[in-house]
């Protein structure tokens, strides 16, 4: 088996069709950002901005998580931002699980290559397929899981928070929890104020 590199996972998901989302889409949405970040973001699937572009997290939504990031320090260009599935769904519809375990290959890849020490769920689809079925982001937002040596933080998806106002005070907790834990493993500094490394 070949050892993967962004080059292999990058025809690997180009060249995809192992469920339907891959039918009658503008761009495959592998995901971008500092590929040797501490910090990998993790959400649903592209919206329609995003297969336009063919970027993660560009739309109205990316723009808040942006925005997010930017309130604790963070530049959005120092972490590595993807989906669960790298094909918008019909009508941006909650991926099926069929379609979510199917891109899992991918999602585990790039795992694999970034060795995040670090990764925020955004949102229910990406807190149950990373850390598992039994996770429900109401319940569950703001608490630290450990998986294999990775700190894994649920919080509310950005376009939950266009939605529902409301929940953003709970949001930026989540966000202090972030910056908290960043600071205690000493990788702050690592992510604020250097240059990126894009793939």
């Amino acid at each position: 088996m070949n050892e993967m590199t962004w080059e292999l996972f990058h025809q690997q998901v180009a060249a995809c069709a192992m469920c339907p989302l891959c039918q009658g889409i503008h761009h495959k949405v592998p995901g971008q950002g500092d590929v040797h970040a501490p910090l990998m973001l993790i959400g649903e699937g592209p919206g329609q901005v995003e297969d336009e572009e063919g970027l993660a997290f560009v739309g109205p939504a990316g723009q808040l998580l942006t925005k997010m990031l930017a309130a604790i320090s963070l530049p959005r260009d120092r972490v590595y931002i993807c989906n669960i599935v790298k094909c918008r769904p019909p009508r941006n519809r909650v991926p099926e699980d069929a379609e979510a375990t199917a891109c899992m290959l991918h999602l585990r890849n790039q795992v694999a290559l970034i060795r995040p020490q670090v990764i925020v769920l955004l949102g229910s689809t990406a807190a149950r397929h990373t850390i598992g079925p039994e996770v429900r982001i109401t319940r569950d937002r703001g608490r630290w899981f450990e998986r294999k040596g990775t700190w894994m933080l649920p919080t509310y998806h950005p376009s939950a928070l266009l939605r529902d106002p409301a929940k953003k005070r709970e949001a930026w907790e989540d966000m202090l929890t972030l910056r908290d834990k960043l600071l205690e493993l000493g990788l702050y500094s690592d992510l604020y104020g250097s240059s990126a490394n894009e793939e």
